[in-house]
């Protein structure tokens, strides 16, 4: 569950005096929904996510995430908390040196999984997003698609509770991102809710669900639509 109470975040800048990035945002995200987050260019959604993963606190009000209270979170807690998020790029952010099977497989070995486990849970998150036979592959020798379904498979392998996926489709093929969210809605069906950010309103109308569009730092529209 993500709860965002009376959240400001104010940027101090000193030639402008400070710049209010988020102004009074409540939210609530319950367990297994699946979110598009939308807004223009400076809207508020960046900072946002850096409130969820929490790279930054808030200025003022209270974020809790999945039963985390994260104004109030210890610095050595902040790994635990963090091995319960999945996080999509859209830069995909693979290491070019580690295979397809490789880079799934180290962020398990990050959190001490076993041989045993990642031998199980590597090749399913793979078929999963149907890159079986890409497993000894390097990134480089995939397509823009491929490399984000890699991603995908990363983010999902470690099976978090929460996968916040910031503009995943922004650096391929506008035609494969329509597969890119479907993918992401069958991650959800798991029972794994995702927050998508993006800037795509082709992508939103087509799918439809909830959507919170933030504008000028607050939330402009928090509802659901019907998808084409």
């Amino acid at each position: 569950m993500v709860e965002l109470k009376n959240v400001d975040v104010h940027y101090v800048d000193g030639a402008k005096g400070g710049v209010d990035a988020l102004n009074d945002i409540n939210i609530r995200v319950n367990d297994g929904e699946f979110v598009f987050i939308v807004g223009d260019s400076g809207a508020g959604k960046s900072t946002l996510l850096k409130l969820l993963t929490r790279e930054i606190q808030p200025t003022g009000g209270r974020v809790f995430v999945n039963g985390y209270n994260l104004t109030k979170l210890r610095r050595r807690k902040l790994p635990y908390f963090r091995r319960s998020l999945g996080m999509i790029f859209q830069d995909f952010r693979l290491i070019p040196t580690l295979t397809v099977y490789e880079n799934v497989a180290f962020v398990l070995r990050v959190i001490d999984k076993s041989k045993k486990y990642i031998r199980q849970r590597v090749p399913y998150v793979l078929d999963l997003v149907k890159l079986n036979d890409k497993a000894k592959a390097y990134p480089g020798q995939l397509s823009g698609g491929e490399q984000q379904r890699v991603a995908i498979a990363r983010a999902f392998a470690c099976d978090p509770k929460i996968i916040i996926a910031d503009e995943p489709t922004g650096n391929i093929d506008p035609k494969l991102s329509y597969e890119i969210v479907e993918l992401l809605q069958d991650i959800n069906e798991c029972g794994t809710t995702v927050i998508m950010v993006t800037h795509n309103h082709d992508l939103v109308k087509y799918f439809g669900g909830r959507i919170i569009n933030l504008k000028e730092g607050s939330i402009a529209f928090d509802g659901y639509i019907e998808g084409e």
